[in-house]
Parts: C-alpha cells; structure tokens; sequence
C-alpha cells in the first residue's frame, strides 16, 4: 500500500513552491518508514496519513466546511487512513461516517489527489502530531441533505471562495485558500 500511496503523490502536480515542499517531505517520509497509518490515538507513529475530501458545488465553486469540535477550526470533511486501507476507501468511509452521503468524486481529478499537504495538527502539546494529506474533490450542491456526525461537528456550512479568504486567521484550515487558488487556475 505505501507504494500506491507514494504513486499517488508521485503523480501530484504542486501547485505553488509550498505545496512542492510539502510533497517533497512527504516522499521523504514515504521512502523512509514501513508504517504510514495511525496504531494508536493520538499521535503514535506521526506522521499519519489523512484523506481529507473538499465538497464543492460546480456551479459556484462554494465548499461545505465542517466546524470541527477538536481542531476548533473550519475544515474539510476527512478522517485518518485505516491500516492497509487506499485513501479513495477513507474518504468513501469518512464521507458516510461524516456527513451521510455517498461519494462522487469531480472531474477532472476524478479518484487522485488534488493537493497535497503536510502540517502539525492543533491542540495540547501531548496531542500533536504531524499529518500527511491528500485532499480529494468531491462534486455535492447546496440542495443537498447531510447528516452531520453531531460528535465531531458543531456545524456545517458553504463558505464561498471568497468567505474563506476574508475568514480571520485560525477560523479556517490554514492550506483551504491556497487549495481553491489551485482548483480555479485548473
């Protein structure tokens, strides 16, 4: 599987320098260790690999964020790879789990990563850990139904491009705004 994983990263196109230093870091990481999945809650071994997906409506470009209760932040949907699990799999699980919905990745990505990046989670100092993730599109439309998984999110919302760049910083995933510039040069 860490080989699929890392044709998967092989094969991203970076967007800006900060997204080739992040898939250069996560191929060195790739090529050094054995085990890319999470054993033991929170952070044993760190890195971990994550799938997170970007629910996007096609006629506007507008994003469905989750208020996520841990991170305190805004986010896409997404959860930690399983052991021995493709990350295409992690988002068809998460996505269910989440939300209560089925997953229909969006052209032109379609079942690859879109972008890719490689940061240190928040909360208590015992509690951080790096994570490694691959962000995946998904098309949905704000006329859809969710289910939300009321123990993990206070809310969710479309936040429209413009809406998560005028978002006060640490109200948002940090890498969201660099992720739509990528989605909209195509």
């Amino acid at each position: 599987m860490r080989d699929e994983i890392r044709a998967l990263v092989e094969a991203l196109t970076p967007g800006d320098e900060q997204e080739a230093r992040h898939r250069a870091a996560a191929l060195v990481w790739l090529a050094g260790t054995e085990d890319i999945f999470r054993r033991a809650k929170p952070r044993t071994p760190s890195p971990h690999l994550v799938a997170y997906f970007l629910l996007r409506d096609p006629s506007d470009g507008a994003v469905l964020l989750v208020d996520h209760r841990n991170a305190g932040r805004w986010l896409p949907s997404g959860g930690h790879v399983e052991p021995g699990e493709h990350p295409v799999h992690t988002v068809r699980r998460e996505l269910r789990e989440e939300l209560g919905v089925p997953a229909v990745f969006a052209p032109p990505f379609g079942e690859r990563p879109a972008f890719l990046t490689v940061t240190e989670t928040v909360g208590p100092p015992a509690q951080r850990h790096t994570d490694v993730s691959l962000w995946y599109v998904l098309d949905a439309h704000r006329e859809q139904r969710f289910t939300p998984d009321p123990v993990e999110f206070r809310g969710v919302r479309w936040w429209t491009p413009a809406e998560v760049g005028d978002a006060p910083a640490g109200t948002v995933e940090p890498h969201l705004g660099r992720m739509l510039a990528k989605l909209t040069r195509g």
